[in-house]
């Protein structure tokens, strides 16, 4: 029952955000998800490390294919750049179980992270704001 309950609310804390809080949201659970790894491959626990290092790889995956190359200009061709070095360092974690390639990609998600939350923050605030001039990346949600 409370897991079900905490389920209920992360689903309507995703239905009722704005496009810059999701994007936000999704750079927070890479974090987490690539600490999760770390933890893992201190503990010799391989199979945690891939779970946790897969889903870690999805969501850069997804904040890669859904940038705007169109309306984000330079900062879409850098983020894709910078995406795709990101993969690749993701694929050492596995191949190397190395903590030392999550710990890069963590210290590349961090500005970044920080960045689209103070601008969740500022959409937050005027919600009459729309700031899907200023986002770079689209955030889609499938049934």
């Amino acid at each position: 029952m409370d897991k079900r309950v905490s389920q209920q609310y992360m689903m309507q804390q995703l239905m009722s955000a704005s496009p810059a809080r999701l994007v936000a949201m999704l750079y927070d659970r890479a974090s987490s998800l690539l600490t999760e790894a770390i933890d893992a491959i201190q503990n010799d626990d391989i199979e945690r490390r891939w779970r946790a290092n897969q889903k870690a790889t999805e969501v850069i995956a997804h904040l890669w294919e859904t940038l705007d190359m169109e309306q984000g200009g330079e900062i879409a061709a850098n983020l894709s750049q910078l995406y795709g070095f990101m993969l690749k360092r993701l694929l050492a974690v596995d191949v190397e179980n190395s903590a030392e390639a999550a710990r890069e990609v963590i210290q590349l998600l961090e500005p970044l992270r920080r960045s689209w939350h103070e601008m969740a923050k500022a959409s937050d605030g005027d919600p009459a704001e729309n700031t899907d001039n200023v986002v770079p990346a689209q955030i889609t949600l499938s049934a």
